[in-house]
């Protein structure tokens, strides 16, 4: 569709010359020769520019932009003005006006700024877009109509506003931190930060650095003072995910903090006062660690105050439907949607998901980035198969006559989904799989000759 432009200009010849050159470039241009029929033209066509001399008959442009203006403000105002009124376009800026022209100017320098404007109107509508579907699936985190999620989504409404700690237990890959992020987006913390901090993905050595915070000197490499993950959540949440994995040693210093709302930073020796609402995660049963002596027992019952099961997946399997499509709508293949099947719903449903809504997801993806047939290769979900676990994620490898076949295989599956992903450009699939462009160029030469790509 060709995007409206309206000039607005009392010489025939120039009106007619624009006119003519906007036409070649692909608007769909209207004109006038006054200002009141171009407010009328501009109030029935609702055009996306408007190009105006600042000088015209009946109304002058900087009426007509004031008018424009408080119609449409996304409209984007450009005004042609002699050089003597420059000081007059300037002002005109200040209403909303996009940009100017002195007379006398080229086409090329009018169309410059055209295209600056597509750039500009392009930009906009992709951040409308992120936004949207961003806004889309947050609010549609958590994804079931399951009994088990029913009873979760009510838990969550329920204790959403109490600033007790809660303990979310639930097999890796089902959603803890997305239950987390629920418990903060509907408490009244909701402004504040949601930060998250995973134990198992820092070392040991670090971990009370890290979460307390340290002053400079207080070890070797402390050239400055660090602020811990608990004061940066200050007023908002800390999310401690595999809490199962924090050190026995840093424990009493964790419960000392949870009880008296205070820390010391390592190294330091002034107490600081936070304001936190802690929500800590398990991927195992904390209770047994408790009875073999390696997780603290009165710690253990600070966290435990509100305890919260996430079920597995393979427990509410009248999901996955639901998970499947958002899935999709997540990865942007909404038109993908309809090639799903009930055999390919038939095989989801049949297996146990040991790897439950994260491999799911995983399994979506894969279905995406193999679908350029218009339909999705059955085999591509041979879950079964790949659940065995013998060699390389239970495939089989004698399939393969050599090593460097399956490693072309592999390659040629990444490169597939990193083009499906990106729309088959392969400057953007190079970022995403951050390597350089000449090298996937010529890796799509050699293992996907035909594939037509931009």
């Amino acid at each position: 569709m060709k995007t409206k432009l309206l000039i607005i200009e009392d010489e025939k010849i120039t009106r007619r010359s624009l006119s003519d050159i906007l036409d070649t470039e692909g608007y769909q241009v209207f004109s006038a020769e006054d200002g009141e029929e171009g407010l009328k033209i501009f109030k029935e066509e609702n055009p996306a520019i408007v190009i105006t001399d600042l000088r015209l008959p009946k109304l002058n442009g900087i009426e007509v932009l004031s008018a424009i203006m408080s119609v449409n403000p996304a409209c984007k105002v450009i005004l042609i003005t002699a050089f003597a009124s420059v000081d007059t376009a300037i002002q005109s800026l200040k209403i909303g006006a996009y940009d100017y022209l002195t007379k006398p100017f080229s086409p090329e320098k009018l169309i410059s700024i055209l295209r600056n404007i597509k750039q500009l109107n392009e930009i906009i509508s992709e951040n409308a877009e992120l936004k949207n579907r961003i806004d889309t699936l947050e609010s549609k985190t958590i994804i079931g109509i399951s009994d088990p999620m029913k009873k979760l989504v009510q838990t969550i409404n329920q204790i959403s506003h109490n600033d007790s700690t809660v303990l979310i237990e639930g097999e890796s890959g089902t959603g803890k931190e997305l239950v987390a992020r629920a418990l903060h987006k509907a408490s009244s913390r909701r402004s504040e930060p949601f930060i998250t901090v995973s134990v198992s993905s820092i070392p040991e050595s670090l971990l009370e650095s890290e979460l307390f915070g340290h002053e400079k000197g207080a070890f070797t490499g402390a050239i400055k003072q660090h602020i811990g993950y608990f004061e940066r959540a200050n007023k908002g949440t800390l999310f401690i995910d595999d809490i199962d994995d924090f050190p026995l040693n840093v424990q009493i210093k964790l419960l000392r903090v949870i009880q008296e709302r205070e820390l010391t930073h390592v190294g330091g020796n002034q107490n600081v006062s936070i304001d936190v609402r802690i929500i800590c995660a398990t991927k195992i049963d904390l209770k047994k660690k408790v009875e073999n002596k390696s997780f603290r027992e009165d710690l253990y019952y600070r966290l435990n105050i509100i305890p919260i099961k996430i079920p597995p997946l393979r427990e509410r399997k009248e999901d996955i439907p639901l998970l499947v499509e958002h899935f999709f709508r997540k990865h942007r293949a909404e038109d993908k949607i309809m090639l799903l099947t009930n055999e390919i719903f038939a095989k989801l449903q049949s297996y146990q998901w040991p790897g439950n809504v994260r491999e799911l997801e995983n399994i979506v993806e894969r279905m995406i980035a193999l679908s350029f047939s218009g339909q999705i290769d059955v085999s591509v979900i041979d879950l079964d198969r790949h659940a065995k676990g013998n060699l390389l994620g239970g495939e089989d490898l004698s399939a393969f006559r050599s090593f460097e076949e399956y490693i072309q295989s592999k390659e040629t599956l990444i490169i597939e989904w990193a083009l499906s992903r990106c729309s088959n450009s392969v400057t953007d699939a190079a970022k995403l799989l951050n390597i350089p462009r000449t090298t996937l160029t010529s890796k799509i030469a050699r293992l996907l000759p035909r594939l037509q790509v931009k």
